[in-house]
């Protein structure tokens, strides 16, 4: 699986990089109790920070604002998926659990304010890039909704978009079936590649610690 950045996307932003991780032969369930513990704790931990600091404080919420902006993005009308995420814990309106791919991945959006997607790869075909949508990009979101993606960053294979920062396409979604999975995790532009780098391993090793199989990660930009 190639996985690139096209020009239009490279002259709009940047720094633009992504880290993306394939992981195979994973099994998928309900989420152990140590992470339901882990996620519930975080939000009430956040829930309390939030009463005393405003969401621009956090930098990747902050950061993934003026990229949304940068790419012809209303972020007051459309929310980045981590800043959704912080406004919903900033109502008490917690997460519950749904299953182990998806319960870590928002604990890693949670935790580092950033956007996070999670596919399961044997529903995506040929090689994958990041650009930006136009009014012909449009699929069913996990929201419920058609989703139309002009001027929204994607993620696209040879079908069409499946993925972009602000939600995610029914299509490639995760269940308790998937046994292989691509995850993406959407960076802030200004992060060091090292910082990039430690932040990826996290993500990787944790996943694996819970879903078991392998894993191969890599920085796009």
């Amino acid at each position: 699986m190639e996985i690139t950045i096209d020009s239009v996307l490279s002259e709009k932003i940047p720094g633009f990089k992504a880290g993306c991780i394939v992981y195979k032969n994973i099994t998928v369930s309900t989420s152990p109790q140590m992470i339901k513990g882990r996620l519930h704790m975080y939000q009430e931990s956040l829930y309390f920070d939030l009463l005393e600091k405003d969401l621009t404080s956090f930098e990747g919420i902050k950061e993934w604002r003026q990229v949304f902006k940068k790419t012809g993005t209303d972020p007051s009308r459309y929310r980045h998926s981590a800043e959704a995420l912080y406004r919903r814990v900033k109502k008490q309106n917690f997460l519950v659990p749904i299953h182990s791919a998806i319960d870590l991945n928002n604990f890693f959006s949670l935790q580092y304010a950033i956007p996070f997607g999670i596919y399961d790869a044997d529903q995506l075909s040929g090689n994958i890039e990041f650009t930006i949508g136009n009014e012909t990009d449009v699929y069913t979101g996990l929201n419920g909704r058609e989703n139309v993606l002009n001027k929204m960053i994607v993620a696209k294979d040879q079908e069409g978009p499946f993925g972009t920062p602000f939600v995610d396409s029914e299509r490639s979604k995760v269940t308790d079936k998937t046994v292989n999975a691509l995850h993406i995790i959407y960076l802030r532009p200004s992060i060091q590649t090292e910082e990039a780098y430690k932040l990826i391993d996290a993500v990787r090793n944790m996943f694996t610690q819970v879903h078991g199989g392998e894993a191969e990660s890599r920085i796009i930009s």
